[in-house]
């Protein structure tokens, strides 16, 4: 690619990026699978060559399909989400129909590793924590309750297996939730940020969890045990802000990547 004029982005690897004064092209890598961005009829046409040279490639058009990620377009914006993976999942575990229910976890839950039997399947569990876990590429609500089943994963007991069925439920309720990038916006990167202190019963270690917005659009987010074991609220809020800053960070430099630059200070709201 760099043979091509492409450069390499110094935020994301997988990431390559072409401009001219004619025309902007962005290229992803994931392994032999390629997503093509671009603002030129005559300049793709040009690239698939380039790339069918060097390459044996498939071209399989518009986008719509991206490693397990549905892509559909409408005047609001595009709509990025994973039905068809989120009915794999209900219908491999035996819960295509369950009775949905209205959360993936409950609020005062605080599983733990050591109280409950030792689940004898663990690689079933592992098995569908992980896809879970792949699910959250577009499901913000799942982050947290995954994150939390993910802790399990060399002991799971009966107990934690029942809340990962709880999410499968509430997953089956909307399966083809998911994310819309606006496509009319402001370019303000916004981020919302919240902390549960000392939740962890084994380790009391906090959680971080944060979201951050580009105009309208969800773009980045996460859900975190704290590393260290914080003495006070606002410790662990101190901790919280400063994991969403470093995000918020490396998202202004990868803007810097497409040309978008943000003069402007972010907007950070947090728990007081």
């Amino acid at each position: 690619m760099l043979n091509f004029g492409f450069s390499q982005s110094k935020a994301d690897y997988s990431l390559f990026i072409k401009a001219t004064d004619s025309s902007f092209t962005a290229l992803l890598v994931y392994v032999d699978d390629i997503l093509i961005a671009i603002d030129s009829l005559d300049s793709i046409a040009a690239l698939k060559i380039f790339l069918n040279d060097n390459f044996k490639i498939k071209d399989l058009g518009p986008l719509r399909f991206f490693l397990g990620t549905e892509v559909a377009r409408s005047s609001k914006g595009i709509h990025i989400y994973q039905r068809k993976y989120a009915l794999e999942i209900l219908a491999d575990s035996g819960y295509l129909g369950s009775k949905p229910v209205k959360v993936p976890m409950d609020q005062n839950l605080k599983l733990n590793k050591d109280f409950g039997l030792e689940f004898q399947d663990r690689s079933s569990y592992h098995r569908l924590v992980g896809r879970l876990l792949y699910l959250t590429i577009t499901r913000l609500d799942l982050s947290f309750a995954v994150h939390t089943l993910s802790q399990f994963m060399s002991r799971p007991i009966t107990t934690h297996m029942a809340a990962a069925h709880k999410v499968l439920r509430y997953q089956k309720a909307a399966p083809g939730q998911g994310l819309l990038l606006a496509a009319h916006s402001s370019l303000q990167l916004v981020a919302y940020c919240d902390f549960d202190w000392a939740s962890c019963p084994d380790t009391r270690r906090s959680v971080t969890g944060y979201c951050i917005h580009l105009g309208n659009s969800l773009v980045s987010w996460k859900s975190k045990k704290q590393t260290v074991v914080s003495r006070s609220f606002a410790e662990t809020e101190y901790r919280s802000m400063a994991a969403t800053c470093v995000e918020i960070t490396w998202l202004k430099f990868f803007l810097v990547d497409f040309h978008v630059l943000h003069p402007q200070a972010a907007h950070l709201f947090c728990g007081n």
